[in-house]
């Protein structure tokens, strides 16, 4: 709702026009279940996109990372605004850091790619699968029955609690989701125009990126990969990671392009990497497929 009434704001400025906002209630809002019983990829996605087609509304907001990468007939993403931070944020108690996080630390997560990053980096720690809002999951914290909760960033940033974070996790060493950060501004085809204004187009070719990798490996939002992509003097860039689920192991591809160089630069830079981590066994060696 938050950023919702963000993009509202914006479309209200540019267009002139009032902008009523419209709650709708999905099915990973009303779980308690963990994302990856649910399936993950779609959870927070499929109520709004059925208001969408049936004219409840007339443009949907999603956080990137949660909206599957397959398209729906009738339904166009048609606009992506400026990217916010894509990293993680680590909101421990005490000011700790991943590092200095007390051996056996409980820490909170909903993701299996957080997990399995925490694992590979501290297999000390003990994981815990946790839903609920961002207020819910940091006054677990407070409260002490978890030491740590890994959030994202922008969400932290966008309801002004930013400060909770105690370490900002490096892309490079930390890849997010695909698309973590950004929005998707969805509408009905034909519709385009009613969002045009906020597109970023900078923004879409690196999150094209990275949900292009991911939609090759054939994985959903709940799996545990990584990938970052940016542009840097002119030249797209891109990383991902595949963990295995306890953290163990990692398999990582990285490639880059000039994007005047390639007719579909973000499809063929996430066909370089996606290929090269299935060759590598990534199919094997993590739960892809869904």
């Amino acid at each position: 709702m938050a950023q919702t009434g963000q993009v509202a704001d914006r479309l209200t400025r540019e267009s002139g026009e009032t902008v009523e906002l419209v709650k709708v209630t999905t099915a990973g809002d009303r779980s308690t279940a963990s994302l990856a019983s649910l399936g993950g990829t779609g959870v927070f996605a499929a109520a709004l996109r059925e208001a969408l087609l049936a004219g409840e509304c007339d443009i949907v907001v999603h956080s990137l990372k949660d909206l599957p990468t397959a398209p729906l007939p009738g339904l166009v993403v048609a606009a992506t605004p400026k990217r916010a931070d894509a990293r993680d944020a680590l909101c421990a108690r005490g000011g700790f850091t991943l590092e200095t996080l007390p051996v056996g630390a409980r820490v909170g997560t909903g993701s299996p790619r957080r997990r399995a990053q925490l694992l590979s980096r501290r297999p000390d720690l003990e994981t815990l699968d946790i839903r609920g809002n961002v207020d819910t999951r940091l006054g677990r914290v407070s409260s002490g029955d978890l030491d740590a909760v890994v959030l994202a960033a922008a969400g932290l940033e966008r309801l002004g609690r930013l400060d909770a974070a105690t370490q900002l996790l490096e892309l490079s060493e930390w890849p997010t989701a695909p698309g973590q950060g950004a929005l998707a501004l969805e509408v009905r085809a034909g519709e385009e125009q009613l969002v045009a204004a906020l597109d970023h187009p900078a923004t879409r070719l690196i999150v094209e990126t990275e949900r292009g990798v991911l939609a090759r490996l054939e994985a959903g939002c709940a799996a545990p990969v990584g990938v970052t992509a940016m542009l840097d003097g002119g030249l797209l860039f891109a990383s991902a990671r595949v963990y295995s689920l306890d953290g163990s192991g990692v398999l990582t591809s990285s490639h880059a392009l000039y994007p005047a160089d390639s007719p579909e630069p973000a499809e063929e830079l996430a066909r370089r990497i996606a290929d090269e981590l299935l060759a590598a066994g990534a199919a094997e060696f993590a739960p892809l497929g869904g």
